[in-house]
């Protein structure tokens, strides 16, 4: 099953019985294993959690620090950038060449990298530890 594919099947999952604006992310790690996340509503809306993150978590629980690729798909009438804080979350870890694919559901497709998503990003390195 490609990323697309895993993104697509993921946002089927969703839980977003408030705004019916479901999100699946699918990431590629380092080693080439897929991770998914999708949308997860809470009443208290600031309480959710973005499929992106949920992706990265579940990157992060299976013992992975670094992606490679990323896909997100959404049913909008245009592809669906990550939010801010996701593309804050995306960059920890991956480098700014790593190509982002957002998707519709019916198919329209734009792709960027994570340097263009997030143009001066907060590193490690604004930190002085690297």
């Amino acid at each position: 099953m490609s990323l697309k594919d895993k993104a697509f099947a993921v946002r089927d999952k969703a839980y977003a019985p408030y705004s019916n604006f479901k999100v699946g992310a699918a990431i590629k790690s380092q080693s080439g294993d897929v991770f998914v996340g999708c949308n997860v509503e809470n009443v208290a809306y600031p309480e959710g959690t973005c499929a992106e993150a949920g992706a990265i978590a579940a990157m992060v629980a299976g013992g992975e620090t670094k992606l490679t690729e990323v896909y997100v798909v959404a049913d909008a009438p245009l592809p669906v950038s990550p939010c801010g804080g996701c593309r804050q979350k995306l960059i920890e870890f991956g480098a700014g060449d790593v190509v982002v694919t957002m998707a519709t559901t019916s198919g329209i497709e734009q792709s960027m990298t994570l340097a263009d998503l997030m143009p001066g990003a907060f590193t490690e390195e604004h930190l002085g530890n690297s």
